[in-house]
C-alpha cells in the first residue's frame, strides 16, 4: 500500500503568503466561512498554499459565490514549483520510482506498486536518495510520500510520455475483477489521445463504480471518459455524470466546475439547492424530472446512451429518477418555504402516473388545508422509514415524522439516512440528514446531543461545499444558545444564517434564525420583543419566513402576545394550530394546544387545561415543552395561591431546565420559587467540568487546552475569534478557573469522572 504522511489542518491567519504574481486578488473582504474550511481541504492542510490560493482568489470565489480551483497547478502553483524542485534535484532513477508510486496512488490509489515493481524488476535502490533527501520513505506496502504536495510534485515533474508509460504498467498488474475499474482507469490515462473504445471502457467501468457505492472512483473513470470522446453529445453526458459523482463524493466544487460545461437540470437544481439560490432549484427539478419521464428506458428500446447525471446514483432513468427529481423538487419547496408550489409538481407527478414521492403529497395538502388527508400522507411517508432504504426516502421519512411531530420516529429515520448514505458513498446527502435530526433532539429534551450533532454537521457541510444546508445548522445552533442561554452566540448565529438565507432564497433557516431570536426574548422575559420578532415570523413570504416554522413557534407567540395584552391576535393564532393539531392528533402538538387555551382562559378555569396538557405531554416526547408547560401552570398556581401545587410544578420545572442547561427558563422558575416564598431547589452539587459546559464550550475548551490559540480555534469551528474569547470567559467563569494552565489540569485530571 502506498500512502501519504497526512499534515495536520493550520489555520489560515497567521501565515505568510509568497509574493503575489501580478494577477492576484488584492487582499478584499474575509473569507466566508465554507471556503475557509474548503481551502484548508484542498491544499491538504498546508498553510503556505492555503496563503497562495487565498491571494489568488476572485472576490466571487472569497464570497462562495464561485467554484475554487481544483487542479493542482491553479491551488498553489508556487508551492508547487518549490516541491518540483526538490524532485528535479534527485537521481533519474529515482524520479521514475516515485513516479510509478504517485500515478499508483492519485487519483485513483490502486495498490499495485509492487507488482509493477516486481513485473519489470525494477531496481528500488535509488528510493534512498529520496529518503535521504527526506522527500519519500520506503513501507511495507510501497513508498510513502512527506506529504501531498510532494506526491504531486512527483507525478507532475515527470514528462506526459513517461507518465503514459506509468500508467500502462499499472494497467497490466491489474488482473482481478474486482480490480477491472482500476485497470480500466489506468489504460485511459496512458492514452495518447480520444479513443471510442477506451471510452466505452472507462463508461461501463464508471457504471459498475456507481453502482458499487464509490462515486470517488465513478466520477474519475466518468472524467477520464469524457476526455477521450470525441462526440460532444456524450462527451457532455460522461461530464454530467462525473459531476454528480464529484458531487456524491463530497467534492462540492469539483461538482460546479463540471456541472457548468454540462448544463444538466437535473445537477443545476441539487446544485442551486444545496449551495446556490435555492429559489431557482424548484424550476430546474421541475423541468428534469419531466425529461426523465419522457426518455425511453432500454427495456423498451430505443438509443442506450448515458441518462443525464441526477442525484441518486442507481435512479438512472424513467419513473425511478422522474420520482426521485420530483423528490428532491419538494425538498426545494421546504428549503424555500415556498410551499405554495407543491400543488405543481404534485400535477407533474399526476401526469406521469406516479404516486407523489416522499413528503410531495403531503405538503401539497397541507397547503390546500386538507389536514387529514395530509396527515395520512405523512404518516405514510414516515412509516417507511426501516433500515437500508434510499437515503433521499429516508430523508423524507424523518421530515413528514417531524411534520406530524413524531420526534422519537424522526430521529430514527434521519440516523438511518445518514447511515445509508454512507453505505452508498453519498457523502452529501449525511450531512443533510443530521439537520433534520437535530430538531427531534432538541426538542425531546437531548439539547447538549443535539447542539454535537449539528457541529459535526456543520463542518461537514461547509467541507463538502454545502452552505446553504451549512446556514440551516447556523439557525439550529442559535436555537440551541437561545436555549442554553447564551445570547451573545445565539445573535451571532442567527444574524449568520439570515444573512445567508435572505441572499438565497432560504425561507426555512431564515424563519428558525427569527424564532430563536423570539426564544431567547421570551425566555428572558422580554415578551415585547419576542412577540414583535414572532409577529414579523408570521407575516414573512417564502425566502424570508416558512409556514411550517411559524406553526412550530405558535405557542410560543400565544405566550408572548398573551403577557403582552394582545388576547385577540393570540386567538387567532392559536384557532389555526388547534385545527392542525385535532387532525393530526400528536399527544405534544395537543398538548401545545391546550397550553395556549390555558394561557387564553382567565382565572382558576385555566387550570384544567394546564392540567391535561401535561397529561398529553406525559404520553409525548417534547421534554423541553413539557417543563415550559410545568413552568407557566406553576406560575398561575401560584397567582391562583395554590402554594403547594404551585411550588411541585415549579420544582418539576426547574429541576429540568436545569438539566437541560436552560439557565434563563431555570432562572424564570426560580424567580416564581420566591415570588411564592418557597426556596429554590439547592444548587446541584459536585459537577464535572464536562457536565458544566455546554457542547459547543466543551469543544472549544478543549482545543485550548490542547494548546491552539484563539485565531485557530476560530478558524477550525467557523467562527469569528471574538466568539472564541466569548466562550472562554464562559468556561473560566463556570469553572471558576483564571487561566488556561487550570483549564489543562481540569480536562485531562483522570479523577474526574466525565
Amino acid at each position: 500500500m502506498c500512502v501519504v504522511t497526512p499534515v495536520n489542518p493550520s489555520p489560515l491567519e497567521g501565515t505568510s503568503p509568497p509574493t503575489p504574481r501580478p494577477a492576484a486578488r488584492r487582499p478584499g473582504p474575509p473569507l466566508s466561512e465554507g471556503v475557509r474550511v474548503r481551502v484548508l481541504r484542498l491544499v491538504h492542510g498546508d498553510p503556505r498554499a492555503a496563503a497562495e490560493l487565498v491571494a489568488r482568489l476572485t472576490g466571487r470565489q472569497a464570497a462562495g459565490l464561485d467554484p475554487l480551483p481544483s487542479e493542482p497547478a491553479d491551488l498553489a502553483p508556487e508551492t508547487l514549483r518549490a516541491h518540483r524542485g526538490e524532485v528535479r534535484a534527485l537521481p533519474d532513477g529515482t524520479r521514475l520510482v516515485l513516479l510509478l508510486a504517485a500515478a499508483d496512488q492519485y487519483p485513483v490509489a490502486t495498490h499495485a506498486f509492487l507488482r509493477a515493481v516486481a513485473a519489470v524488476r525494477l531496481d528500488t535502490r535509488p528510493l534512498e536518495a529520496a529518503e535521504a533527501a527526506g522527500i519519500a520513505y520506503a513501507t511495507a506496502g510501497g513508498v510513502g510520500f512527506r506529504d501531498a504536495w510532494t506526491r504531486i510534485a512527483a507525478y507532475e515533474t515527470a514528462a506526459p510520455a513517461d507518465r503514459r508509460e506509468a500508467h500502462r504498467l499499472l494497467a497490466r498488474v491489474l488482473h482481478g475483477p474486482a480490480e477491472s475499474p482500476r485497470r480500466s482507469w489506468h489504460r485511459g490515462a496512458g492514452a495518447l489521445g480520444p479513443s471510442a473504445r477506451l471510452a466505452a471502457e472507462l463508461t461501463a467501468a464508471a457504471a459498475r463504480a456507481r453502482a458499487a457505492g464509490d462515486p470517488a472512483l465513478s466520477g474519475a473513470l466518468a472524467e477520464r471518459a469524457a476526455a477521450l470522446c470525441a462526440d460532444s453529445r456524450e462527451r457532455a453526458l460522461l461530464l454530467a455524470h462525473a459531476a454528480a459523482d464529484a458531487w456524491h463524493a463530497g467534492d462540492g466544487d469539483r461538482a460546479r466546475t463540471l456541472a457548468a460545461r454540462t448544463g444538466a437540470d437535473a445537477l443545476t437544481g441539487v446544485l442551486a439547492l444545496r449551495t446556490g439560490h435555492a429559489g431557482e432549484a424548484f424550476d430546474a427539478l421541475l423541468s428534469a424530472a419531466v425529461r426523465a419521464a419522457a426518455r425511453p428506458h432500454p427495456s423498451r428500446g430505443g438509443p442506450q446512451r448515458p441518462a443525464p447525471a441526477g442525484p441518486a446514483p442507481g435512479a438512472d432513468r424513467g419513473p425511478a429518477r422522474s420520482a426521485h427529481l420530483l423528490a428532491r423538487a419538494a425538498e426545494a419547496a421546504v428549503y424555500t418555504g415556498d410551499l405554495r408550489r407543491t400543488p405543481e409538481a404534485l400535477l407533474v407527478a399526476q401526469q406521469l402516473g406516479m404516486e407523489a414521492p416522499g413528503v410531495l403529497g403531503g405538503l401539497a395538502a397541507a397547503v390546500d388545508g386538507r389536514y387529514e388527508d395530509a396527515r395520512d400522507q405523512l404518516e405514510a411517508t414516515a412509516g417507511r422509514c426501516g433500515p437500508g432504504g434510499d437515503p433521499t426516502l429516508l430523508l423524507h421519512a424523518g421530515i413528514a415524522a417531524l411534520m406530524l411531530g413524531d420526534h422519537p420516529r424522526a430521529a430514527t429515520a434521519t440516523v438511518r439516512a445518514a447511515a445509508a448514505a454512507r453505505a452508498r458513498g453519498v457523502t452529501a446527502v449525511v450531512s443533510q440528514a443530521m439537520e433534520f435530526r437535530v430538531y427531534a433532539e432538541f426538542w425531546t429534551g437531548r439539547p447538549r446531543a443535539a447542539e454535537a450533532a449539528a457541529l459535526d454537521a456543520l463542518r461537514q457541510a461547509y467541507a463538502t461545499g454545502q452552505d446553504n444546508g451549512a446556514c440551516h445548522l447556523q439557525a439550529a445552533l442559535a436555537m440551541f444558545a437561545a436555549l442554553t442561554g447564551d445570547d451573545d452566540l445565539c445573535r451571532e448565529r442567527a444574524a449568520a444564517a439570515r444573512s445567508h438565507a435572505l441572499a438565497h432564497d432560504l425561507g426555512l433557516p431564515a424563519a428558525l434564525a427569527q424564532w430563536a431570536l423570539a426564544f431567547l426574548d421570551l425566555a428572558s422575559g422580554r415578551f415585547d420583543a419576542a412577540a414583535a420578532r414572532l409577529r414579523a415570523l408570521a407575516a414573512s413570504g417564502p425566502g424570508h419566513g416558512h409556514r411550517a416554522i411559524r406553526h412550530l413557534a405558535t405557542p410560543h407567540y400565544v405566550e408572548a402576545a398573551v403577557r403582552t395584552g394582545e388576547t385577540r391576535v393570540a386567538r387567532v393564532a392559536h384557532a389555526g394550530y388547534d385545527r392542525w393539531a385535532r387532525a393530526v392528533g400528536g399527544a405534544d402538538d395537543l398538548a401545545l394546544s391546550a397550553r395556549c387555551r390555558a394561557l387564553l382562559t382567565p382565572g382558576a378555569d385555566a387550570l384544567e387545561h394546564y392540567r391535561e396538557a401535561l397529561a398529553l405531554h406525559a404520553v409525548g416526547a417534547r421534554a423541553v415543552e413539557r417543563a415550559r408547560t410545568e413552568l407557566l401552570f406553576g406560575s398561575a398556581l401560584r397567582r391562583l395561591r395554590r402554594r403547594t401545587e404551585a411550588r411541585d410544578r415549579l420544582h418539576g420545572a426547574l429541576a429540568a431546565f436545569e438539566s437541560f442547561d436552560a439557565p434563563h427558563c431555570a432562572a424564570a422558575a426560580r424567580a416564581e420559587l420566591r415570588a411564592l416564598g418557597a426556596p429554590a431547589s439547592p444548587a446541584r452539587g459536585h459537577r464535572s467540568p464536562r457536565a458544566q459546559l455546554t457542547a459547543q464550550q466543551l469543544l472549544v475548551a478543549r482545543m485550548a487546552a490542547d494548546g491552539a490559540t484563539n485565531r485557530e480555534i476560530a478558524t477550525r469551528l467557523a467562527l469569528s475569534p471574538r466568539t472564541i474569547d466569548h466562550h472562554l470567559r464562559g468556561v473560566f467563569t463556570r469553572l471558576g478557573i483564571r487561566s488556561r494552565i487550570e483549564l489543562v489540569r481540569l480536562l485531562t485530571d483522570p479523577a474526574d469522572d466525565y
